[in-house]
C-alpha cells in the first residue's frame, strides 16, 4: 500500500471515530475501530521495517511502531491515532518529493530510435518499426535523422555524430564498409545501410542495459535520520523502562514512549527535503529524491564528462595554417565564404567564426558529398574539404585536430582546424568545487589523450581518465576510494547514462533535451550553465545544517519531555498532543531551507540574467 493511501485511510478512520466518540458518544466503538485499523497499518510498517533491518540498515520507524503497539495495549487508542498521522504523513512528503521531481522527466528511451525507412522489394521505401527490423534489411538514413540499429553502410557517405554515445566531439566521416551505431546522427548526405543487428542487440540498448544493470545495484547509503534513530531508540526505552519500573505502571511506559516518537527524525528531513528540493526547481534544478540531496550535501568527489557538460560540444576555429604567400585571414574569409550555404556542422563553425559582414557572395556551389564543396568567389574557385578533393598533387598527411584543407583555383593554400569550444563556466565551476570541500575532481572522456588533457588543463581538472567507453567509466567511479564517497558524477550524453546511474548521485546537463542521460540521473540541470553545480551543492549544504539543526533542536525537546513525562506528568493523550506541537515547530523550522539567502538570490538573478542575454 502506498505511504499516501495509507494517510488517507488513518485520517478517515480518525474522522469516523470522533463521530462514534463525541456524536453517537460510542467510545468503545471508536476504540476498536481505531485499534483494527491501526494494527494493521502497525503490521505493515513492521514487515516494511523487517525487510530495513534485514538489508542492514536500521530505521526511525521502530521506535514509532513501539509507542502504536503500548498506546494500544494500554486503551490509549487516540494516541496511538496521532502517532500514525505523523508516521504516515512523513512517508507520505518524501513520496510527494520524488513524485513532483519525476514529472520534470521524460522516459528513458525518448531518444531512442522508433521508425525505420526500409527498402522494401521493389525499391520503394517503407516506414517500420524499428523492432520489426531483421538483419540483412535495408534502411535509408536521411540527413539528420538517427541511425535505428547497428549496420554497415551499402551506399553514400556522410558525417555521423557520435558524441552522446562515444564522447567524441566532432563528427565522424563514413563511407561504404564503414560500421555505423544506434543512436548517432546523420550528417547532411542520406545513406543506404544494412542492419547487422537487430534493435534489442544495438549499441543503444547496450547502453540502457547497462543503466538497468546499474540501477540494480545502488550504493548502500545510511540517512541523517536513521543515523540518529540507534541511539534514540536506546535513550527513549531506558527512560521508558526505568519508569515503569520505578512506578510499577506499564501505562507510564506507554507514555514516556509517546513523547519519544521521533517526530522531528520522521518529519524534519522530508519537510526540509522537500523545501530544499524546492528551492533548487526555482533554480531550474531538478532533484529526484531526498537521498539524492542528502547525497550531494556530504560529497568528496565530482567525476565530469567532457564532451557537452565541461565542453559546449560546439566546434570553433583553433588553428589557421596558410601556405606561403597566402592571408590567414584572406584563408578563412575565401573558405567561409564558399561554405556558407552548406549544412555540414564544420562549414557551421567556420562560418560562424567568421565575421558575417564580411562574408563575400559566392556562385556555382557543388557540394561533392563524403569529400568537401567548391564555389566561385570573386572570381576564384575554392574548394574546401579533404586534401585528396582540393589538390590531389599533394602528398597526403594528417591534420592533428578535426580540419579541413582549403585550395585556390586548384592550388593548396593551407588548412583550418577546429577544436571543441570549453564553457565559459567550466574553470570557475572546478574551482568553485574546492572551495566548497572537493578536493578529488575527475574527468572522465571517451575522446582521445591529447584533447582530453588540453581541456583537463584549461579548466584545472588534474586526474583525466580518456579513451573511455560507458563500462569503463562505471569501472572508474566504482574504483573510486571509500573515502572520498559520495561520488558525484555529471554529464549530458547516452554515453554517460550507466556512469550517472552507477555513481552516488548522478547529474545530468538536460537543456538540450531528454535524454537517456536525463532519465537515469538523480538529479537535471534544465538550464545550459554549468555554475549550477555548484549551486546544487550550496542548496544542499544548507538544507542538511538547517535538518540537522531541526532533528537535534527536538531530540533535546523530545528528552525533555520523556524526563517529565518519566514521572507521570504526562498523560499519553496529552502527550500526543504535545508531539503535534513539538511537530509544527520541526516543519516551520525546516521550511526555513526553502527561503533563499538574499545573497543567493541576487546570484541567482544576476545568474539568468546572463543565461537569457547568451541566449538572445
Amino acid at each position: 500500500m502506498k505511504h499516501q493511501w495509507k494517510l488517507y485511510i488513518t485520517l478517515a478512520v480518525g474522522l469516523i471515530s470522533l463521530v462514534l466518540q463525541f456524536i453517537f458518544h460510542l467510545p468503545l466503538a471508536a476504540q476498536v475501530l481505531i485499534t483494527v485499523a491501526g494494527s494493521i497499518m502497525a503490521v505493515s510498517m513492521i514487515i516494511e521495517m523487517v525487510q530495513t533491518i534485514r538489508s542492514g540498515r536500521y530505521g526511525v520507524d521502530a521506535l514509532a511502531i513501539m509507542a502504536i503497539v503500548a498506546t494500544m495495549l494500554v486503551g490509549q487508542y487516540w494516541a496511538s491515532w496521532m502517532i500514525l498521522v505523523m508516521l504516515t504523513g512523513g512517508d507520505s512528503l518524501e513520496d510527494y518529493a520524488a513524485s513532483q521531481a519525476g514529472k520534470e522527466l521524460k522516459t528513458l528511451l525518448e531518444n531512442s530510435p522508433q521508425i525505420a525507412h526500409k527498402v522494401a522489394a521493389n525499391g520503394t521505401l517503407v516506414d517500420v518499426k524499428v523492432d520489426d527490423l531483421a538483419i540483412n534489411d535495408q534502411v535509408v538514413v536521411k540527413p539528420g535523422g538517427v541511425v535505428p540499429v547497428d549496420g554497415v553502410i551499402l551506399e553514400g557517405s556522410s558525417s555521423f555524430d557520435e558524441s552522446t554515445l562515444t564522447g567524441e566531439s566532432v563528427p565522424v566521416e563514413k563511407t561504404v564498409d564503414d560500421q555505423l551505431m544506434s543512436g548517432s546522427i546523420n550528417g547532411n548526405a542520406s545513406i543506404t545501410m544494412r542492419v547487422q543487428k537487430v534493435a534489442a542487440d544495438s549499441q543503444y540498448q547496450a547502453i540502457v542495459h547497462l543503466v538497468q544493470t546499474s540501477e540494480a545495484q545502488p550504493a548502500k547509503f545510511v540517512r541523517m535520520a536513521d543515523r540518529y534513530a540507534v541511539p534514540f531508540t536506546i535513550i527513549s526505552l531506558i527512560i521508558a523502562g526505568t519508569a515503569w519500573i520505578i512506578s510499577g505502571d506499564p501505562v507510564r511506559f506507554a507514555e514516556v514512549l509517546v513523547v519519544a516518537s521521533p517526530c522531528p527524525l520522521i518529519l524534519a528531513a522530508p519537510v526540509a527535503l522537500v523545501a530544499g528540493m524546492s528551492r533548487m526547481s526555482k533554480n531550474n534544478i531538478v532533484v529526484k529524491s531526498g537521498t539524492a540531496l542528502e547525497k550531494l550535501a556530504l560529497a568528496k568527489t565530482f567525476a565530469f564528462d567532457k564532451t557537452g557538460t565541461l565542453t559546449r560540444n560546439q566546434l570553433q576555429i583553433s588553428t589557421i595554417t596558410p601556405v606561403e604567400g597566402v592571408d590567414k585571414h584572406e584563408l578563412q574569409l575565401l573558405a567561409a565564404s564558399a561554405e556558407q550555404e552548406s549544412g555540414h556542422i564544420i562549414a557551421r563553425s567556420l562560418v560562424a567564426g567568421t565575421e558575417h559582414s564580411e562574408l563575400i557572395e559566392m556562385s556555382d556551389l557543388r557540394e561533392v558529398t563524403g569529400e568537401g564543396i567548391e564555389a566561385q568567389v570573386q572570381g576564384k574557385l575554392i574548394k574546401v574539404g579533404k586534401l585528396n578533393f582540393v589538390d590531389p598533387s599533394v602528398p597526403p598527411f594528417k591534420l592533428d585536430k578535426t580540419g579541413v584543407f582549403v585550395s585556390i583555383n586548384g592550388h593548396y593554400a593551407g588548412s583550418i582546424t577546429f577544436e571543441d569550444t570549453i564553457r565559459e563556466e567550466s574553470a570557475q565551476t572546478v574551482t568553485r568545487l574546492r572551495e566548497q570541500g572537493i578536493n578529488h575532481i575527475m574527468m572522465l572522456t571517451g575522446d582521445h589523450e591529447k584533447v582530453a588533457r588540453a581541456v583537463a588543463d584549461r579548466v584545472g581538472v588534474d586526474d583525466v581518465k580518456f579513451d573511455c567507453l560507458p563500462e569503463q567509466k562505471i569501472q572508474y567511479i566504482k574504483g573510486v576510494a571509500k573515502d572520498l564517497h559520495p561520488v558525484v558524477m555529471v554529464g549530458d550524453g547516452v554515453n554517460d547514462a550507466p556512469s550517472l546511474s552507477a555513481a552516488d548521485v548522478g547529474i545530468a546537463m538536460g537543456a538540450t533535451g531528454a535524454t537517456a542521460a536525463s532519465e537515469s540521473a538523480d538529479a537535471v540541470i534544465l538550464v545550459d550553465d554549468l555554475s549550477r553545480v555548484n549551486r546544487a551543492v550550496d542548496i544542499s549544504k544548507r538544507t542538511m545544517k538547517i535538518a540537522r539543526n531541526d532533528v537535534l533542536t527536538g531530540i533535546v525537546i523530545l528528552v525533555v519531555l520523556m524526563l517529565i513525562a518519566a514521572f507521570g506528568f504526562i498523560p499519553a493523550l496529552f502527550g500526543a498532543i504535545l508531539q503535534e506541537v513539538v511537530d509544527t515547530t520541526t516543519i516551520l523550522l525546516a521550511l526555513l531551507a526553502k527561503i533563499e539567502p538574499k545573497k543567493d538570490r541576487i546570484i541567482r538573478e544576476q545568474s539568468e540574467q546572463l543565461t537569457k542575454h547568451a541566449l538572445s
